[in-house]
């Protein structure tokens, strides 16, 4: 993968993704799970330790968070929205719900 997937699938610019793979900079923690998903290694591998056995979970179970599966737009939506005033999410609220498929 080149640098602009690995950033895009992080949802961060590849100036910042760059400034991480030099160490100029540091991941948050949901960034950092996030990189270990793209890259499909563990936080271990991504700082250096020595690699540990993976844990047996249950058949089904999730092992991603809620919300560091989202797309790089939708987290960049959530950003926007969450610096709306309550007047103008009313109005986006109400929007989608003409938009979206009754229940």
């Amino acid at each position: 993968m080149t640098q602009a997937e690995v950033a895009e699938g992080i949802g961060n610019a590849p100036e910042v993704y760059g400034r991480m793979e030099r160490g100029g900079v540091l991941p948050s923690v949901p960034t950092l799970l996030r990189l270990c998903l793209i890259l499909g290694s563990g936080p271990h591998e991504l700082m250096g330790f020595a690699e540990v056995e993976p844990r047996q979970q249950a058949p089904g179970t999730n092992t991603v968070p809620p919300g560091l599966i989202d797309t790089p737009e939708k987290r960049r939506l959530l950003r926007r929205l969450a610096r709306l005033d309550r007047p103008r999410i009313t109005i986006l609220s109400r929007l989608a719900a003409l938009l979206l498929p009754g229940p």
